[in-house]
This record gives C-alpha cells, structure tokens and sequence, in this order.
C-alpha cells in the first residue's frame, strides 16, 4: 500500500479506537500536497461509513498561531457527519485521545460555492451565523506535530457544536468571544481575533476549498477558526462559547 492510503488507514484507525500514533513525517518526509491527499483519503474513510461530510473548519486563522508555527497561510480540514454534536448535548471524553476546546463562529451556507469569494461577497451566500465551539483532539502522541502531520490528520477535527443559528447576520466589528467551563471564564477573545474578522475567514475558507477540491454546499456548516489558545476539555464539565449578540453554545462532558 503506498505511504498516502497507508497513513490514511492509520490515521483512521486512531480516530476509531483513541489510539495515538507517531508522527507520520517521522517515517517519511512528504509535502503539503500529499498532506491533503492523506487527508481526503482519510475522511472517504468516514463517508464509506456512513457519515458524510456536513463542513469545513479553518486553522491559523491566528496571526500568532501563525507565526508560531512558522507558516504563510491556512489550513483547511473536512468536518463529518459523526463531529457533529447538537447544542446542549452531551459527549463522551472516553471517545478522544487528549481533547481541547477552543470558542468560535460558525456559519451556515445557503448555497453552493464553487469559486473564491471576497469578504463582501459570501455575505450572500449565508443563511446563519452562530457562537460554536470545536472540540480538536491530535491523533499524534502527546500532541505533537509538523504542519503536514496536522493537515494529514484533518486539522484536528474531532467534534463541534453550534449554537442557534442568527439570521440576522452581524458585522462582527471587535465583538467579545467568552470560553466559559462550569460557570466560570476560562479565557476570553474577541471576533478580530478570527482573522481580524471572521467574515474574512469565510472567504479565506472559499479560496483553500477550491484549492484542495473540498466541496462547500448548500447546509454546510464552515467553522471560522478559533478566538482564543485551546483549553483541553475534561469529564464533567459543562462548557459554553459566549459572543455579544448570539445565543451561547454550550455542551457538557
């Protein structure tokens, strides 16, 4: 089996069975393009499942994150069918390897989009906005990994919630983004932290789908990027993403 559906295999046997695996770039160098050839063969992996891919979720769209891992540009991952967690459900910490969670937006598609968009234009082609939060969860042992191990592992994915979706459909000028872990503020962020706004990171998430033929369709959910650093996410907690204007997100472990 070559290196890309052998790491595809591997990568979904971990997601699976919470079992952590080595970095894949430590058994072979590769490049960004067979990165997101291991992760589409890794999320057909789901969709022969039986769990079709629902959205996309961006990463770095941290200016800091950015530079902290030393990279020029995004990331784009395949949110399925089985991440999907309704708004005051409940998940099992028992189904991760080491959860985080970090505080977002989330936005719902109103049509298909087939080309890149400007920040202007994907106003157009959205019927929802709402507070979500992500659930990331390495494959990788003790969470450590390069940029293609990371884009090979799906960014990360593993869970979201959204809140209830706003039609009316805000600017997002600075507005305050709360990460709240059984009642208590544990960190706090603002909208502009999303790529100075996260209307921008919808557009980035146009131009990276076309890029790496992800598609985006009608009902699609596209998760703008994280607010604030990670948290990670333990057994009974009740956790809740608050922003100015939406109905909180929340979920409990």
């Amino acid at each position: 089996m070559s290196f890309t559906g052998n790491s595809a295999e591997k990568l979904h046997h971990s997601f699976s069975n919470q079992e952590p695996i080595a970095q894949l770039s430590k058994e072979q160098s590769y490049n960004l393009e067979t990165a997101y050839a291991i992760q589409h063969k890794l999320v057909n992996h789901r969709v022969i499942e039986g769990n079709p891919i629902i959205g996309v979720k961006l990463g770095f769209t941290s200016k800091a994150k950015m530079e902290q891992m030393g990279v020029s540009d995004l990331i784009i991952g395949q949110l399925t069918q089985d991440m999907f967690c309704s708004n005051g459900g409940s998940l099992d910490i028992n189904n991760f390897i080491h959860p985080r969670v970090e505080p977002e937006v989330c936005f719902l598609l109103s049509k298909d989009i087939d080309k890149v968009l400007t920040t202007e234009e994907v106003k157009n082609y959205v019927s929802g906005v709402a507070a979500a939060i992500e659930v990331i969860d390495s494959r990788y042992a003790d969470f450590k990994f390069s940029l293609e191990d990371v884009v090979a592992d799906n960014c990360s994915s593993a869970a979201f919630i959204t809140g209830v979706m706003s039609k009316d459909l805000p600017d997002f000028e600075p507005t305050p983004i709360e990460l709240h872990i059984n009642g208590e503020v544990v960190s706090t962020g603002s909208t502009a932290d999303i790529l100075d706004n996260p209307w921008n990171s919808l557009s980035e998430a146009t131009r990276l789908a076309k890029l790496h033929n992800i598609p985006l369709k009608e009902g699609m959910y596209v998760m703008a990027g994280a607010a604030t650093a990670a948290t990670f996410m333990q057994e009974s907690q009740e956790i809740s993403v608050h922003i100015s204007g939406l109905e909180p997100a929340f979920f409990r472990v």
